[in-house]
């Protein structure tokens, strides 16, 4: 009897191996590097950009910006090569948008996220993982002879539809990549 029950047991765990089958396989590849560079931006490297008070008649309408204000991560003893900043998603992105949403926490203006843009004024949108372009969206600088790279950025409001009054508040995490 009780072989019996032995092979029914195991007829039933070969059975249920089938059943849980791989339908595929994803692989992974990186680089761990030994290049980098220390942040020397003046207020270390978590810091504030603080944008301007503009009345909410300066974002009637989706797609109006104001606001425009300029910050720089400034790096020192980097390796000779390209450096980059990549912007990584969280929870205070909009993965629709790749735009910062509003994380005020009290008084929050209506319909008014935060968008970043690179040294050419270009938007650069915070991809959501996975994204194939979420690195290709970073702004590449070749790092100078001093071993020193400045990379230059602008933060603005960003009108999703006709803004109203309140508080902005919002962040984003942030790498250096190195290439």
């Amino acid at each position: 009897m009780n072989t019996i029950r032995l092979f029914a047991i195991a007829v039933l765990a070969a059975a249920t191996s089938a059943a849980n089958a791989a339908d595929g396989t994803i692989t992974f590849n990186g680089l761990v590097t030994d290049k980098t560079c220390d942040i020397t931006t003046p207020q270390g490297k978590d810091f504030t950009v603080t944008l301007p008070t503009v009345a909410k008649s300066s974002l009637p309408a989706a797609g109006s910006t104001a606001g425009r204000t300029p910050f720089t991560i400034s790096l020192s003893q980097c390796s000779a090569g390209d450096v980059a900043t990549y912007f990584e998603p969280g929870a205070s992105v909009d993965f629709t948008s790749g735009r910062l949403l509003n994380q005020a926490a009290a008084n929050a203006a209506g319909n008014v996220q935060i968008q970043l843009l690179g040294s050419n004024n270009q938007f650069l949108p915070v991809l959501a993982a996975g994204s194939g372009s979420a690195q290709a969206n970073s702004q590449w600088v070749t790092v100078a002879a001093d071993g020193s790279a400045s990379l230059n950025y602008y933060a603005e409001y960003y009108a999703t539809a006709a803004a109203s009054a309140g508080e902005v508040a919002s962040s984003v995490k942030y790498t250096i990549i190195y290439n």
